[in-house]
């Protein structure tokens, strides 16, 4: 048994978090959250997942963007069927004890705000109201489909522990696993009456959370980068470990029919939190905290025309990639197609 310490550099405290040492792992330390906020929102709770046996879509070993499995976009810009969306909701605790994660209350509350409002004015699908999640997507045993995305955990894993890539670190192929798990049937039962009332074919539930992902390194100087979805490369500092997986804010979402099953699953990171070289030494990761959400609301992408906010380029991505639908909005008139 070995001991890692976990420190909150604002505040100063600290604490001591267990982990066992694997061979060929790499256990994610922590940095203390600040609050033990609720955790579900409209419903989507970050409980107990199901199996992905049945689920609709297999697991994908993906080593680069775009991080999409599932029927495929042509396929879908196709079909001529009536997609509605679930209210975005945060999956506080997803991958991590949610202590570990940013608090429901903070910046992460007015940023779901601004994504709910902003997928609405995409106008492609039609919206599915809160009144419905409260009352029949909540309680015992409802558990909707989970869209999982990031570093593969080691076989012998305690908790988060991700398995190291073979080969050199940051060289070569870094493989994330993206998979989703089947939903209850008392939800698939629910959603299926709910698109059925409102003659829906199919819903996009789509959630943020946090995740790990590897860092890569890339160039004769050994440049570091990560890799957050479609389009977006996050340059890193030189001294950014490679032994330790980065923590990520990311989007996922799937979307279902009305058996439940998942149709079309995908993931595109929107921020990253480095771990300094002098933490990862002792095993130790730096967290997402409530400061990052309220920098991701204003992040824009300098890349790009007119310097869109980075969450709104990643949302209305993964929208368009989820749908197969063509996407435009007033910022940026040029549509996704």
């Amino acid at each position: 048994m070995l001991r890692e310490a976990a420190f909150n550099t604002s505040t100063g405290a600290g604490m001591i978090h267990g982990m066992m040492a694997g061979s060929g792992s790499s256990r994610a330390g922590s940095w203390v959250a600040k609050s033990l906020a609720p955790i579900a929102l409209f419903g989507i709770a970050a409980c107990a997942s199901g199996g992905t046996l049945g689920s609709g879509v297999g697991d994908a070993l993906l080593d680069r963007p775009p991080y999409y499995a599932g029927v495929s976009e042509r396929t879908l810009a196709g079909e001529h069927v009536r997609i509605g969306h679930l209210p975005i909701a945060y999956q506080r605790g997803a991958r991590q004890a949610p202590m570990f994660d940013p608090p429901a209350g903070g910046a992460m509350a007015p940023l779901l705000a601004e994504m709910n409002t902003f997928v609405e004015g995409l106008a492609v699908t039609t919206a599915i109201g809160a009144d419905d999640l409260t009352e029949r997507l909540r309680g015992p045993g409802v558990r909707p489909p989970d869209v999982q995305f990031g570093c593969e955990l080691a076989m012998d894993a305690i908790d988060d522990e991700c398995e190291r890539p073979d080969g050199a670190l940051g060289r070569g192929p870094q493989t994330m696993r993206l998979t989703v798990t089947r939903a209850s049937t008392d939800w698939t039962a629910q959603m299926g009456r709910i698109l059925e009332e409102r003659a829906l074919d199919r819903a996009l539930l789509i959630t943020v959370e946090t995740a790990q992902y590897w860092t890569r390194q890339r160039g004769l100087r050994g440049a570091k980068e990560v890799v957050l979805g479609t389009g977006r490369v996050q340059s890193l500092p030189w001294l950014t470990s490679l032994e330790t997986p980065v923590q990520v804010v990311q989007i996922t979402g799937a979307l279902v029919g009305r058996d439940g099953k998942a149709v079309r699953i995908g993931a595109e990171g929107v921020y990253v939190r480095r771990t300094r070289l002098t933490l990862s030494s002792i095993g130790a990761q730096e967290l997402i905290t409530d400061e990052d959400i309220q920098q991701l609301r204003t992040d824009r992408r300098d890349d790009l025309p007119g310097q869109p906010l980075a969450w709104q380029v990643a949302l209305r991505e993964l929208v368009h990639r989820l749908t197969g639908r063509t996407v435009a909005v007033a910022d940026r008139p040029e549509p996704l197609a």
